[in-house]
């Protein structure tokens, strides 16, 4: 019994050291979207402001971005989708975007990674080889800043979007 108080206490002190007790920094988070027959699904991390410049300077401009943090962001759908111009199957994807000021390119990749960027070299590590839907959509201007980045679904107009929106900025794929 001795024994055991004292693992759970170094455990505990462990922990407390270590910053287990505080909130991540960038917390998981899934969201699903559900109509009819079609299920589809988004993980991915929340990185927050935190009073930083994002794009063009935390997030460049023009490079691969992992979309999020930690590890990569998935998305999921059950029935094969129009993304405006481009057909995706029905399967599980890495959702990678290159972001810039007026647009955001989003690339729906095939392979899948169990973290969004390589630990020695810091780049993404996204193979444009299992690229499978690269869309190009325009950059919209928010009037409020989002602390959070949010991926979320939007189907409030009958055409379901797939967003994204951080600082004051936000784009919006559509899905069909």
């Amino acid at each position: 019994m001795a024994i055991l108080l004292i693992v759970a206490l170094g455990v505990f002190v462990y922990s407390y050291l270590n910053d287990g007790f505080q909130k991540p920094k960038s917390p998981k988070k899934t969201v699903s979207f559900k109509v009819d027959d079609l299920k589809l699904e988004v993980f991915y991390n929340r990185p927050s402001k935190r009073g930083r410049e994002i794009f063009g300077a935390l997030v460049p401009y023009n490079e691969v971005w992992r979309t999020g943090a930690n590890e990569a962001t998935t998305f999921e759908t059950n029935k094969a989708l129009k993304i405006v111009n481009d057909s995706l199957e029905a399967g599980k994807y890495t959702l990678w975007t290159i972001p810039n000021d007026t647009a955001w390119q989003v690339i729906f990749n095939a392979k899948q990674y169990e973290w969004g960027v390589d630990h020695t070299t810091l780049k993404p590590l996204r193979e444009p080889n299992f690229d499978v839907v690269k869309v190009l959509v325009p950059v919209k201007k928010i009037d409020h800043v989002v602390e959070q980045f949010t991926i979320a679904f939007d189907n409030s107009t009958d055409n379901l979007f797939l967003t994204m929106a951080w600082d004051n900025v936000k784009i919006e794929v559509p899905l069909k």
